[in-house]
């Protein structure tokens, strides 16, 4: 089901994704060596809930999930090298050469704002900053693509070109999604794909667009707290994301901070 926006709606969201890029940026702006994830989720937390806006993530559970999964505690995902989506914030300290996935949500007035970056935590090695390069660049390649007329297949093959053509993989089991008054609102959006297939983009539409790139194999598995999500193979993975809305030319990134900001 596709869900769309009017330009009030849109204009909503708008709001709470500049709570969530803010939040995002300060977070970002803390991480170092030594730093625990639990300390990058209370920056989080204090500069959403400052904005009048509450974490999108804090008691999450998805909707249908089994009764032994836990409600999430925390208002950031925190993943860390091989770890790829939904690592649960806690005493872990990041060290130097790690890669940070931090994944961010706010909820303000009825609407979501979903955005996510992977930065480094010191120096880090040669591989893990082209992995970091290349997904990010799988990122803007899938906004690109998010144009009316074109559909879900050209999104899913533009990242997929992009990250396999480096030597990358595109994750299979996790996907780009439909977001608004719900944080997974409608829809699943491939990040690989053929061009010309899924369904049609359209005025009004809004997206969470998050290519997850693997070093190794795409294969995953989910981590003793339920949560976590890693790579099967061990090997680094990132994860980039930008809540986007379709219109009658390019895509909207709604999760920008103002320039100067």
């Amino acid at each position: 089901m596709v869900v769309l926006k009017s330009s009030a709606e849109i204009a909503q969201m708008r709001e709470a994704g500049r709570i969530a890029a803010r939040a995002l940026a300060e977070t970002i702006a803390a991480v170092r060596p030594g730093v625990t994830t639990a300390q990058l989720d209370a920056v989080a937390e204090k500069v959403i809930r400052q904005h009048g806006a509450t974490p999108s993530f804090l008691g999450y559970r998805p909707a249908g999930s089994p009764a032994s999964l836990p409600p999430f505690k925390g208002s950031i995902c925190a993943s860390v090298n091989d770890e790829i989506v939904h690592g649960l914030p806690g005493p872990r300290k990041l060290r130097e050469g790690d890669i940070m996935k931090i994944d961010v949500g706010a909820f303000y007035k009825g609407f979501h704002g979903d955005t996510a970056w992977s930065v480094p935590v010191g120096a880090i090695s040669a591989q893990a900053a082209e992995l970091l390069r290349v997904t990010e660049q799988c990122l803007y390649a899938g906004i690109a693509a998010a144009r009316k007329g074109n559909r879900f297949g050209d999104i899913g093959h533009a990242i997929q070109t992009l990250a396999e053509g480096h030597g990358f993989s595109v994750i299979r089991e996790y996907t780009s999604h439909g977001v608004g008054r719900e944080l997974h609102e409608g829809f699943s959006l491939l990040n690989y794909g053929e061009p010309g297939t899924g369904t049609l983009l359209r005025p009004g539409m809004t997206i969470a667009l998050e290519p997850m790139i693997n070093a190794g194999g795409w294969g995953t598995k989910v981590k003793r707290d339920l949560w976590t999500v890693s790579t099967i193979d061990g090997k680094l993975s990132a994860h980039f994301e930008h809540t986007i809305a379709i219109t009658d030319g390019a895509a909207e990134v709604l999760t920008r901070l103002e320039a100067g900001s």
